[in-house]
């Protein structure tokens, strides 16, 4: 049996404004042509197909073109939700859509029910769990305690009876959108921590042949059977080093697993890149960068004027712009109050001018602003007290 593993769409999501549908349809549009291309036998998508519980019109429309090529090509697809889509909306036509072969997995009560495929070697279940929001599934899987790892065991422990009662030799695969412990994390994904713990063991998929997952947004892997196919667009800075990418995989007649990496369009590269503004418009080295997105750190001990525009002379898809001055040497030490410690109000605030500038205070004129605003300041308290 030979399947495809992505995960984490997140159809409708822009990159700092930029919109991406245009790449987003561009991967789509590759994903069924590797499907064609390649012989898979099944498409697997571990979550997050939205970027939100109400997704904007055109990214519902580009899901709906992806189904139906996908139904086009013949090639069953098992879908769950992530904790980015709302399931009852994704879920919405699911027996209908069934029957084209495209099996929607959102209701958490359905996790011991497979899709069942079947090629030369016999049987391969495919159990989905979707999203498990602890709090609010807990109950409903019976699990001990309201926590990730808790709501994941009750979930297998169905999937593990179900596989129970089938016939010897059928193969395993389950779909999860969860963090699974020892995975790589990004800026880009959603906080899902309860209680202070986010990740859950890889053991508690234990006795399956392959576990395809879903949220973390780089490709990576857990063990040999236990996968993360990432995002296939960089969604963030911190992915600048990501390699997008699905996994394909092989599993032969007892269960073995081989996967193989593909990669996927790159719409734009990424960079970051550091230092002072005049440093960066003329470093040779950065030629390299200036048709990629750019997230620029400026380090000058005073802000630039007019920076974003200068870079984007050089860099036209400069799209952050981060403000770092170098260490002065001249920042104070010890606590907040002993810092404050007998200094006055107009002293404070140019040291707070100095600080935001790395060092450089006010002028004569901004002392002044500065002095006739506390002194307006304290005429209101003294009309105030009066008042009372």
């Amino acid at each position: 049996m030979r399947f495809l593993h992505t995960s984490d769409w997140h159809l409708g999501r822009s990159f700092h404004r930029v919109d991406l549908l245009g790449a987003q349809a561009a991967f789509l549009d590759h994903l069924v042509a590797t499907v064609r291309e390649r012989g898979v036998d099944a498409v697997l998508v571990a979550g997050d197909v939205y970027d939100r519980a109400l997704p904007p019109l055109a990214a519902v429309e580009l899901f709906d073109r992806a189904l139906h090529s996908l139904a086009e090509a013949r090639v069953p697809t098992v879908m769950i939700s992530g904790n980015h889509d709302s399931a009852r909306r994704l879920g919405v036509g699911a027996g209908l859509i069934q029957r084209a072969g495209i099996h929607l997995r959102t209701n958490p009560e359905g996790c011991g029910t497979p899709v069942v495929l079947s090629d030369v070697h016999g049987d391969v279940a495919f159990y989905g769990l979707p999203y498990l929001e602890p709090t609010l599934v807990r109950r409903r899987l019976k699990a001990a305690k309201a926590g990730h790892e808790s709501v994941l065991s009750a979930a297998m422990k169905r999937v593990r009876a179900d596989l129970a009662t089938r016939r010897e030799g059928t193969r395993s695969v389950v779909l999860a959108h969860a963090f699974v412990a020892g995975g790589a994390p990004s800026d880009s994904e959603r906080d899902i921590t309860v209680g202070g713990v986010s990740a859950v063991p890889a053991g508690v998929f234990d006795g399956v042949h392959y576990v395809a997952l879903g949220h973390l947004h780089g490709a990576q892997r857990i063990t040999d059977r236990v996968r993360y196919s990432g995002s296939p667009l960089a969604y963030s800075f911190s992915e600048t080093n990501h390699r997008k990418s699905m996994w394909l995989v092989d599993l032969d007649a007892e269960g073995g697993v081989t996967a193989e990496r593909l990669d996927c369009p790159v719409p734009r590269p990424l960079a970051r890149i550091r230092g002072q503004l005049d440093v960066l418009l003329e470093d040779p080295a950065l030629e390299r960068h200036e048709a990629s997105w750019i997230e620029a750190t400026l380090t000058d001990p005073v802000r630039p004027h007019d920076a974003m525009a200068k870079l984007c002379e050089r860099f036209p898809h400069t799209v952050s712009l981060i403000f770092e001055p170098e260490h002065t040497g001249t920042e104070a030490h010890g606590s907040y109050a002993q810092r404050l410690k007998g200094r006055t109000d107009q002293q404070i605030a140019e040291d707070f001018v100095a600080h935001v500038r790395g060092g450089s205070g006010p002028d004569d004129r901004e002392r002044t602003v500065l002095r006739g605003a506390f002194e307006d300041v304290r005429v209101d308290e003294s009309v105030r007290e009066v008042a009372r």
